[in-house]
């Protein structure tokens, strides 16, 4: 059967329908899969463009041979459903095509970053083991060298044990004596007090007053000697307050009383003041509460310091005689440190000993006699109260 010549444009011009829709699709697949990664887009676009090519080529034939092939088998159907079917089963099969090349991409790249996180756990896991092992290793080398340290320290105690007791006899012989000399102190304290208010209630004359006020003051300026030497032979004893009672214990710094507590207890007791002297006695609140502030910044540091110079020797990975070596230098280097515990001691009593002569020069002499009474008052309530507390009923 012969094309006529309408026929074989019909044939041509479907075959450009089918370009030009090939070409649609093509780009309507580059968009869709435009957000996959840049290798699942160019796969997708590659595919999309052979598959073009393809159905083009298939095309052309179709219309070539339709044009050549004269037999009656031939098929010759210019129905137009009959085409758009053609071209809708070609569309689908192209879009199912790319749909799965995307697919996999995507899969591959999600199964390669599965796998770096999985080997990123695995080494991470591998590293924390190593670690703990590590640390485990290291908590049992410290507890056989401390056991070995402690037997040599006992092998060797049997040779300094003389000189050791007789250091323990010595301190204990200092702090008893302090305790002894603390005593009489305070005894003397009170005779001196209540002679100072039985002036202060006759309204004896400003220069028997000023006697009074003088001995008492002076009589304070011997219990900072007293610490002082004692501190030379036990200075634990001292800063500990074993010397005094448990309520004074508990408001004791660096073994005594804080200035700036006792200026603010004295504002209120020692009125009427001046505005002369209320200025006085701020400023000399304030200096008091700085010099106490870098005191006690200056203890911690020290603790801290003697902290890790003993906790140093815990590493050495020396022998035995490594070990002694380096617990003797350890040793020496703490006590060295434990030397400037004196001076702390010092500082702090001479900043008391100076708060109170400059509050008497601040204060007239009657108003110092109020003070020297009401610091006394203080500290003898805390000691009542101490009594109290120790007698008191226990269930």
């Amino acid at each position: 059967m012969y094309f006529s010549r309408s026929s074989w444009f019909l044939v041509k011009s479907h075959k450009s329908q089918v370009n030009a829709k090939a070409q649609n699709f093509l780009l309507r697949s580059t968009y869709r899969t435009s957000n996959y990664s840049s290798l699942s887009g160019f796969t997708a676009a590659k595919g999309c463009a052979n598959l073009v090519s393809m159905f083009a080529s298939q095309h052309e034939n179709w219309g070539e041979s339709n044009l050549a092939d004269r037999s009656p088998r031939t098929d010759t159907s210019t129905d137009p459903e009959d085409k758009n079917q053609r071209f809708d089963g070609d569309q689908a099969f192209a879009l199912a095509v790319v749909s799965d090349s995307s697919d996999r991409s995507k899969e591959k790249s999600l199964d390669q970053k599965t796998l770096r996180r999985l080997a990123q756990n695995r080494e991470a896991a591998r590293k924390s083991r190593l670690r703990k092992k590590a640390y485990v290793q290291q908590l049992e080398s410290s507890r056989l060298k401390l056991t070995q340290l402690e037997q040599e320290v006992q092998q060797a105690r049997p040779q300094g044990g003389l000189s050791s007791t007789a250091g323990d006899h010595s301190h204990a012989t200092g702090a008893l004596a302090f305790d002894a000399e603390y005593a009489r102190w305070l005894e003397e304290q009170n005779r001196q007090i209540n002679e100072l208010r039985a002036a202060v209630s006759s309204h004896a004359s400003d220069t028997e007053l000023q006697t009074v006020v003088g001995n008492v003051t002076a009589h304070f300026d011997e219990v900072f000697k007293l610490k002082g030497a004692a501190a030379k032979t036990d200075v634990f004893h001292v800063l500990s307050g074993m010397w005094k009672t448990p309520a004074e214990r508990c408001f004791m710094w660096i073994g005594g009383f804080r200035s700036s507590e006792i200026l603010k207890l004295l504002t209120n007791q020692l009125e009427p003041l001046t505005e002369q002297q209320l200025a006085g006695i701020y400023n000399l609140q304030q200096s008091s509460q700085q010099a106490e502030d870098a005191l006690s910044q200056g203890m911690e540091a020290l603790q801290q310091s003697l902290s890790e110079t003993l906790a140093d020797g815990s590493s050495s990975t020396a022998g035995s005689s490594g070990n002694v070596a380096n617990y003797m230098g350890q040793m020496a280097m703490a006590m060295g440190k434990l030397g400037t515990l004196e001076s702390f001691l010092r500082q702090a009593d001479n900043l008391r000993q100076q708060t109170l002569q400059q509050l008497h020069r601040i204060l007239t002499t009657r108003q110092s006699a109020r003070a020297l009474l009401a610091i006394h008052d203080y500290f003898s309530r805390l000691r009542a109260l101490s009594s109290l507390w120790v007698a008191r009923p226990r269930q």
